[in-house]
């Protein structure tokens, strides 16, 4: 089922309305610096949530839920905090002041201080993301080491000057070590968070100190080319009605074919035909859920010549027809409002 992990956001996030981003902070008994409580801003025209927990003195971890184009963020900027983010659904990026912007997919991983990014906007190409982020305060690291770091002689001026001091972000590719770490992270019970959170970051770090420092980071663009990119999403997405081929994007915006092709999939993380084809259905999915339209007149409107074309794409995807998706989504919306009518 091509859509479930944003039907599984979706569902984390029913009950947030947009517009808000909510930051549920758990209970912290470490002494340090709360980058969440001291000087943090946001806003969006989407919604997320952040879950937010005391791993060790000076270092957070925060799950992060996201159904949004983009949220800004403001806080206060600190050469000595390490911020990793690690994708793992939809897909991620920031423009970053060194004129650069960077793009996260699934199982990326990025690197940088908060200096970086202390009033930036993050996007999601894709509408939506999961994921999470883990801030590193690099002095109080080295005042209050775990004791497996501390054995090893883990020296914390090594990750400072590895990814803290560049003004561009270090981004690691998914691959099997830090799906090895991060995978067991999400869908945890309460009880079993925090064992785990500790004992993950500290592998997190033990990985980091043995890598070499020079990191590539091959899903970077430079930003003028993804706003570039951004404009041709908006009319892409704005008339769906209508289908363009590459050729009339490329002369319309003064780009050849191949840049294109290319700079957009590093943008939105897949070719412009198969983005389209999976935006259409998501629209399709929110006016299923939000009007009493009929499934032609959504088909219609989702740039589909006939009902019976949009029924099967909208089935390879969701594995549901659209009105049994219509169903299901209501009938799940009646539960929930009488459960918080109760």
């Amino acid at each position: 089922m091509k859509h479930e992990p944003f039907i599984q956001i979706e569902s984390i996030l029913c009950d947030i309305p947009n517009g808000s981003l909510v930051l549920e902070q758990h209970t912290d008994d470490h002494q340090g610096s709360n980058l969440f409580t001291e000087q943090f801003e946001s806003q969006t025209s989407g919604k997320g949530k952040l879950e937010i927990y005391p791993v060790f003195p000076g270092i957070l971890l925060s799950l992060d839920w996201f159904l949004a184009d983009q949220v800004s963020f403001r806080h206060g900027a600190n050469r000595h905090i390490l911020e990793i983010t690690h994708c793992r659904f939809g897909r991620i990026g920031w423009n970053f002041k060194s004129g650069t912007s960077v793009y996260l997919g699934s199982g990326d991983l990025s690197l940088h201080s908060t200096d970086c990014c202390a009033d930036s906007v993050m996007t999601f190409p894709l509408g939506y993301c999961e994921g999470i982020s883990i801030f590193i305060n690099l002095k109080e690291l080295s005042l209050h080491m775990p004791p497996i770091l501390r054995d090893i002689m883990l020296d914390p001026d090594l990750l400072y000057r590895w990814f803290c001091l560049p003004e561009t972000p270090a981004v690691l590719p998914s691959g099997p070590d830090i799906d090895v770490i991060f995978r067991p992270l999400y869908g945890l019970p309460e009880q079993l968070r925090m064992p785990y959170f500790k004992l993950k970051v500290q592998e997190l770090l033990l990985y980091l100190y043995r890598l070499s420092p020079e990191i590539s980071a091959p899903a970077q663009v430079q930003s003028r080319q993804a706003a570039l990119m951004q404009e041709i999403h908006h009319q892409l997405t704005e008339h769906l009605d209508r289908r363009y081929t590459i050729e009339e994007l490329s002369r319309q915006y003064l780009i050849n074919t191949s840049s294109l092709k290319e700079i957009f999939k590093g943008v939105y993380g897949m070719p412009i035909a198969t983005y389209m084809k999976e935006f259409r259905i998501r629209k399709a999915m929110e006016l299923l859920q939000q009007t009493d339209d009929s499934i032609a007149e959504i088909a219609a409107k989702v740039g589909y010549e006939t009902q019976g074309k949009f029924a099967k794409t909208f089935k390879e995807f969701t594995n549901l027809t659209p009105s049994s998706y219509r169903k299901k989504y209501r009938e799940g919306n009646f539960i929930q409002q009488k459960r918080t009518d109760v």
